[in-house]
């Protein structure tokens, strides 16, 4: 019991301070783009908004963690406003993934995949979903999942640890993984990943880049989040023994080499929280953004001072992440408050990005012209 009154008596001194209610047109009036790029508000009313897919139809499809809902919304008369809002599912245990193909829904819920059929058909009304794969863990603690197709048209998903810092019993936690569309022929892919909650590909490379937030309670500044190349299978990212390339962990690491693990390509600040992520490939913003990589930095919970809060650019050059530099900011106000959470990251065909925000419940549009 003294334990946990510590714990909660240090969360309520050095949590972040939520702002006095805005609507979101007032937010977004806070947030800071570079020149020519605009952001708008382009759905609301999803609470909850975590991660997002695109049909073929333009369709966009919101999966939450807490709500338990997935939501569809549309853009029917194409001006960059969706006018259309529809609840797909409800009562699901943290749908947080999904992923669109062949005019299908999949969603990743904590100890299964689901898929709805033909369902860009079955917006108002739709059908019972089918079960693809079932056995995955059911602990609630990272146990949300982001959900993708790669470019070799299977499904990749990780398993988060059921912990801050542990040694799993079991071989599927803190792992990336990937199977075939129909729940076949699952493969653990890497080990030793506390908690990925987005990934994405490499347009030139085809390389699979992904997020992983560190552990707590290791002071303000360690260790660090980290961006990580997946290339082969058997790669192990160091959990629980290193974090953030070469920090041993003060309990389960003292007796290993962390240089005999998987070193980050990128090291974020400690306690970001980096989720979804995109290397950007349109031709609506200036060429300097191609094939450059946006992080949605969810931001601090515990930190004494807090920080993220923004979409973050890691520039690439020659194929390896160089350089970080601010993209979008303003959701943390300069006393600390906090106006919203970005959470994913998902590019539109005319070259015009969307971003999740699960604490205001919003997707904005950003777009740029002169």
């Amino acid at each position: 019991m003294r334990i946990l009154y510590v714990f909660c008596l240090f969360f309520l001194l050095h949590a972040p301070l939520w702002a006095e209610e805005m609507t979101p047109q007032q937010v977004i009036k806070h947030l800071i783009l570079p020149v020519n790029f605009h952001i708008e508000i382009f759905a609301e009313n999803l609470p909850n908004a975590r991660t997002l897919a695109l049909g073929d139809d333009g369709v966009v499809y919101v999966g939450t963690r807490q709500q338990g809902s997935v939501y569809a919304v549309q853009d029917a008369d194409g001006d960059g406003v969706a006018d259309k809002q529809f609840i797909l599912a409800e009562g699901l245990y943290m749908p947080n993934g999904v992923a669109y193909k062949d005019g299908d829904l999949y969603v990743a819920e904590t100890h299964r995949i689901i898929r709805f059929d033909d369902i860009g058909q079955h917006l108002s009304a739709p059908p019972e979903p089918m079960v693809v794969y079932d056995q995955f863990p059911r602990d609630k603690h990272h146990g949300w999942k982001y959900l993708a197709f790669g470019p070799d048209g299977l499904l990749y998903t990780s398993i988060g640890v059921p912990c801050n810092i542990c040694l799993p019993a079991k071989s599927i936690y803190g792992t990336l993984v990937r199977l075939k569309p129909d729940g076949s022929n699952l493969e653990i892919l890497a080990k030793g990943i506390r908690n990925s909650v987005g990934f994405d590909w490499h347009p030139e490379s085809g390389v699979l880049y992904f997020t992983d937030n560190g552990r707590d309670y290791l002071g303000d500044d360690l260790p660090p989040d980290e961006l990580n190349q997946w290339t082969a299978k058997g790669q192990h990212f160091g959990y629980p023994f290193c974090h953030g390339g070469m920090v041993k962990d003060p309990k389960l690491g003292q007796t290993k080499d962390c240089e005999v693990f998987e070193q980050p390509v990128w090291k974020f600040k400690a306690h970001m929280a980096p989720l979804g992520i995109l290397f950007y490939t349109g031709k609506q913003f200036p060429k300097r953004f191609q094939n450059q990589l946006l992080v949605a930095q969810h931001g601090s919970w515990n930190r004494s001072k807090p920080h993220g809060y923004r979409i973050a650019l890691v520039k690439f050059r020659n194929g390896k992440p160089v350089a970080e530099r601010h993209f979008i900011s303003g959701w943390l106000t300069a006393d600390g408050k906090v106006l919203g959470r970005p959470t994913d990251i998902m590019q539109m065909p005319d070259g015009s990005v969307l971003i999740a925000d699960d604490t205001l419940g919003v997707i904005y549009r950003v777009y740029y012209k002169k």
